[in-house]
């Protein structure tokens, strides 16, 4: 990650900041890992971040995403390498709702070896400098991995006490 402090890295710490920010419509982020190890903020969305995980659709009638995971994943480009920053929000009980915040690391299957082999060194700076906060994060290269439904699960089980009447 060669481009620490640069304009293009201050645009994806604001982006990150929208989407934690209880107050910004911002509910999604996608920073992709160009050549030369420069990050540049590739996409920002504000599909709704509340997830029903017993409702198994992914898209509104129209073909709309349902929420920020799904709109998110569509943007996922097969041949890049990308971090999403997702925030989700699923009902905790009857009376309230927990939110979490999801970090995808998207190694895109025709992403070319050498570009795949770096991950692991750029995903633990990105990690620490940039996406700092986050409640689970997926490594994949399938975005099978990546429906709502499961996500949710998955979260609630890093969530720590379950009060959402043994959905989780």
């Amino acid at each position: 990650m060669s481009n620490v402090g640069s304009p293009e890295v201050r645009a994806i710490e604001e982006a990150y900041e929208a989407v934690r920010n209880d107050k910004d419509e911002t509910t999604w982020m996608i920073v992709t890992a160009a050549k030369g190890n420069k990050l540049s903020l590739t996409k920002t969305g504000t599909d709704k971040c509340f997830v029903d995980d017993r409702d198994d659709t992914e898209q509104e009638e129209g073909g709309a995403p349902k929420n920020a995971i799904v709109a998110a994943r569509a943007e996922l480009d097969d041949a890049e390498i990308q971090y999403a920053y997702v925030r989700v929000e699923y009902a905790n009980d009857s009376e309230s709702t927990r939110t979490k915040f999801l970090l995808v690391t998207w190694m895109g299957p025709s992403a070319g070896m050498m570009r795949r082999a770096r991950v692991t060194t750029e995903a633990g700076e990105v990690q620490s400098k940039i996406l700092r906060h986050y409640s689970k994060e997926i490594r994949t290269d399938d975005k099978k991995e990546l429906r709502h439904a499961d996500i949710v699960t998955v979260l609630r089980k890093a969530g720590g006490a379950d009060y959402n009447g043994g959905r989780g």
